[in-house]
């Protein structure tokens, strides 16, 4: 057979699929994408059916090759990953038994609180400070107290990367990517922390896994038949092990090496790492051992709600833009970042904390919401907008403080995702932080990155560094305005102090709706 010149990678993001098919270089052929629905059934929770999925996928998968003009039989290998901590219990066939728990779901607070409590040293990677109940463990236990009947009949407990690796080959695997970020397996200390599990009340938690713990990229198995057929591929096309999204996307951005960053956008903000050496605080996840290349430790920090928070203005409270746009025959976001453009610095006092899902880090708070300071009538959509992209800024800036606190100051600072198409937003971002935005040529950060993983998976690269090294490569830089950062460290400071002013407040009202959840 001829040389198969293509590679597929699959996305299973927050608010829909995406799959993008390269050459072996990691030129673009094609991209496709579908959309499915997040339900919240209560304030902090958020779930998603898998079916969706699987149907989004059996749509976004024949219209790539279609865009592309590629031949099922030109894909030389599939890899996927997915939003991490999403939660599912299958049967044994991996059929769900429940809609699956996203990522950003934050239920599972008490959950946390006492993984928090438990006195074992793989906490080192939640740096030994509160482990965040958006973490896949706090929401095992969270099945397994409150939906026992569920938790009881599930086969497997199952991330979404591990779940849809499944589907496509048949084989059950664990990718370390997940094990070790989500789940404490730390292969330096021998694997799974059995006696953490045994404290926090779930030993048999760890028979729920799968048992074969595979590194990212590696060959799992061939598509299956049935699966080939409803997606239009081939059998047998070599299907690599899957990874995190946000982590499929450092490797799409080529941060490969120690000291580097990457900035991962879209409905959440991800900063993904490489440390020589482990390195742990409070303020971020990890270093995690392997988890994404053999031989580095990762560090992983972010925010829960970022494009999030800027859709939901638009969609809720931007009525009139909305209505212009349609007028205009234009985009509302371009709209809003026109008028957020004519506001100056720091929006004219208004200051926004962007936990609308609680704060991922540096705080791993659930308890943690949105709030916006300083409103006055002068404000307008345009005083909103920008805020709301600052307030975020300010975020990440925050976490690059703690970042840089242990000598990690980024080398190269490159982002992927829909905010990265924001001029404005990442010119913000370079000025918050006084560090250049780097792009890479492909916009598309986590597909690239599956297909780096499918190039290993199908023998075309040794491994992930190698595959990213040839596939990926960076174009255009936004430098920082140096006089702009001197007036946003101002704002910085006051975003910090803000949050710890209003901490105990948020976290009563957060409280009062649990105990009263017919308020909300």
């Amino acid at each position: 057979m001829a040389e198969r010149p293509y590679l597929m990678g699959i996305d299973l993001g927050t608010e829909g699929v995406r799959v993008g098919i390269f050459d072996r270089e990691g030129a673009p052929a094609a991209f496709s994408s579908s959309a499915y629905e997040t339900h919240h059934p209560r304030a902090g929770w958020a779930e998603q059916d898998p079916d969706q999925w699987w149907s989004a996928l059996k749509q976004a998968v024949p219209a790539a090759l279609s865009d592309g003009d590629v031949r099922a039989g030109e894909i030389a290998g599939i890899s996927v990953d997915a939003t991490s901590s999403t939660v599912l219990a299958v049967d044994a066939d991996g059929r769900p038994l429940r809609p699956a728990i996203l990522w950003m779901d934050v239920r599972a607070s008490a959950q946390a609180e006492r993984v928090t409590a438990a006195d074992h040293a793989a906490l080192k990677y939640s740096g030994h400070a509160d482990v965040s109940a958006e973490f896949g463990l706090p929401k095992a236990l969270w099945l397994r107290e409150h939906e026992p009947d569920t938790y009881q009949a599930a086969e497997y407990i199952l991330d979404a990367a591990d779940w849809a690796t499944q589907r496509l080959t048949g084989e059950r695997t664990l990718s370390i990517n997940t094990a070790s970020c989500k789940y404490y397996f730390d292969r330096d200390a021998g694997g799974w922390p059995t006696e953490l599990y045994e404290q926090v009340g779930a030993p048999d938690l760890l028979d729920k896994f799968p048992s074969n713990v595979v590194d990212v990229g590696q060959p799992v198995g061939g598509l299956r038949r049935p699966v080939a057929e409803e997606l239009g591929l081939e059998p047998d096309t070599p299907v690599a092990e899957a990874s995190v999204d946000a982590y499929a996307g450092a490797l799409g951005l080529g941060v490969v090496e120690p000291g580097a960053l990457a900035l991962i956008t879209g409905s959440s903000h991800v900063i993904i790492g490489h440390a020589a050496e482990p390195v742990h605080d409070p303020g971020f996840w990890g270093a995690y051992t392997d988890a994404l290349i053999p031989g580095l430790y990762t560090v992983e920090a972010g925010q829960a709600s970022t494009g999030s928070v800027v859709a939901w203005f638009k969609n809720q409270l931007a009525g009139g833009v909305l209505a212009e746009a349609e007028r205009r025959g234009v985009d509302a976001y371009d709209i809003l970042g026109e008028l957020a453009g004519e506001v100056p610095v720091g929006s004219n006092g208004l200051l926004v904390l962007d936990h609308f899902q609680g704060s991922r880090s540096p705080h791993a708070d659930p308890h943690a919401r949105g709030a916006m300071s300083g409103l006055s009538l002068s404000h307008g959509p345009g005083h909103v907008f920008r805020a709301l992209i600052e307030g975020v800024c300010y975020g990440t800036e925050d976490i690059l403080r703690t970042l840089r606190d242990h000598e990690f100051v980024p080398k190269l600072t490159v982002v992927s995702g829909g905010p990265a198409n924001s001029e404005l937003w990442m010119q913000i971002h370079a000025d918050v932080s006084n560090v250049p935005i780097t792009f890479a040529e492909v916009n598309e950060g986590p597909v690239l990155g599956s297909a780096i993983q499918a190039s290993v998976g199908a023998g075309i690269h040794p491994d992930l560094s190698t595959a990213a090294k040839s596939m990926v490569r960076l174009g255009r830089t936004i430098e920082p305005d140096a006089a702009r950062h001197e007036e946003y460290r101002f704002w910085v400071d006051r975003y910090q102090e803000l949050y710890g002013a209003i901490r105990d407040v948020q976290h009563q009202v957060v409280d009062h709706l649990d105990r009263h959840p017919g308020d909300e």
